[in-house]
């Protein structure tokens, strides 16, 4: 049989035949009885039409999911490469990937995988720049969620960006696949995931369109993200999310939630309290979780009161007071805001102080920047005190140097003078004793 003709894209490489042919294959594997009328009235007078072919047999593609596992592959993948000598597969990949999405009514175990295989298979098959891929990424995004396989997903993530931009899509479009994705990470429990794609599909609304920025839809997103970014047991920092403008309009269109975020993103646990005696009920209205916000409100606030100690050492009585808790919770405190991420230290028990290593800024303005002054200041008074006990020592280490090295000298001269004078006692003696010597002969001599 002869090869199917290159029409530029990768081909299956067991596939080989005629259009015709193939199409014949299929039509009676389906039981496509329209499409097998189609190819019999064909001549090479009138050639058949592949489009009019393809849109019969897409339309009797739904019994393969009732096929044998063991003939799904085959069959779905002759059936991708079919649809692919369209001349435009565009019209009819959206339908028959809907089909591919379907449950294998024939295979309980091993269908949800062998339906995936045959997505993905239309997926790598298009060109990587051909707009339609993107469409039917959606439909494998659709898939995941739906059955939970947000691990089939990781390998996509860090390509879409770059996949997006050479499909061509618009705003609105990525916006919808960002959300698809978040949404299918939600499903898997994987909450600070969805979180940023949220964050990515907000950054998509252009910042210059007030109208834009202010649309339901872009209002719709924002909430979410607060709301996510306040219950997550894992987001400590909102600056971020402030930083978006269509987040900044919910000033206007939400203007408690605003409230709620800006407490969050830099305020205390007393401000928190306040907040909730203003609106009371309203966080259990928006069912919120008034504990799980109450808690994250006093780590944050444990956080603070860290960055804003020039000494590093934060008693006990303030942590107290700040958290409103009994002096029996500081440690149990002192251990979760260190767990958080948000504080490194230790607790010194006997002196009754918290001692700050290091620490996260929650949000770093003016107060901030007049906080790192002081600290720095404080830092240099310190580090000046130690260079000044430094260079003290280094000119007592040199005095008591001299010191060694004179005693030394002296010791040395010492020993030289000594020395002397015993030689000169010993030269007396000697002649002493020849003065007695020759004394002792003259005498000899006269007695003579």
């Amino acid at each position: 049989m002869p090869a199917a003709k290159n029409t530029g894209r990768p081909q299956l490489l067991f596939v080989d035949g005629s259009f015709e042919e193939l199409a014949g294959e299929m039509a009676e594997y389906l039981k496509a009885e329209e499409a097998k009328q189609l190819l019999s009235a064909g001549s090479e007078q009138k050639p058949v039409s592949k489009d009019e072919v393809l849109a019969k047999l897409v339309a009797s593609s739904q019994a393969l999911t009732a096929v044998p596992e063991k003939e799904f592959t085959a069959a779905s993948n002759l059936m991708i490469h079919l649809v692919l000598q369209s001349s435009d597969p565009r019209k009819h990949l959206p339908a028959l990937c809907a089909i591919f999405s379907k449950p294998l009514t024939s295979s309980p175990v091993h269908g949800v995988a062998l339906s995936l295989n045959a997505l993905t298979t239309v997926f790598n098959l298009l060109e990587p720049t051909d707009p339609i891929r993107a469409r039917v990424f959606m439909e494998i995004l659709k898939f995941l969620k739906n059955h939970g396989m947000f691990d089939g997903m990781r390998q996509y993530l860090e390509k879409l960006p770059e996949w997006m931009e050479s499909w061509g899509t618009d705003e609105e479009f990525q916006r919808k696949l960002y959300e698809e994705v978040a949404e299918v990470a939600l499903e898997a429990g994987e909450d600070e995931q969805s979180y940023e794609f949220i964050l990515k599909a907000l950054r998509t609304f252009d910042a210059d369109d007030k109208e834009e920025v202010t649309s339901d839809d872009a209002q719709r997103l924002s909430l979410r993200a607060v709301r996510m970014a306040l219950l997550s047991n894992t987001h400590f920092l909102f600056q971020d999310l402030r930083a978006i403008p269509s987040v900044q309009a919910l000033s206007d269109s939400h203007p408690v939630y605003s409230q709620l975020l800006d407490i969050f993103a830099e305020q205390d646990l007393e401000d928190y309290n306040d907040f909730n005696e203003e609106h009371e009920g309203w966080v259990d209205q928006q069912k919120l979780d008034h504990d799980k916000l109450h808690r994250k409100m006093r780590l944050l606030t444990f956080a603070s009161l860290a960055a804003a100690t020039p000494s590093r050492e934060i008693e006990y009585a303030k942590i107290i007071k700040a958290l409103q808790i009994p002096e029996e919770d500081v440690e149990m405190w002192a251990i979760d805001v260190i767990r958080a991420g948000l504080v490194e230290g230790k607790l010194s028990q006997q002196r009754s102080v918290f001692l700050v290593h290091k620490v996260t800024y929650r949000v770093f303005g003016q107060r901030q920047y007049r906080e790192l002054a002081t600290r720095v200041d404080h830092w240099r008074v310190t580090l000046q005190n130690v260079l000044g006990v430094l260079r003290q020592e280094q000119v007592n280490a040199k005095a008591q140097k001299e010191r060694e090295q004179q005693e030394l000298e002296r010791k040395l001269n010492s020993a030289s003078l000594g020395g002397g004078e015993r030689g000169g006692g010993e030269r007396g003696g000697d002649r002493r004793r020849q003065n007695q010597g020759q004394q002792q002969r003259e005498r000899t001599d006269n007695d003579d």
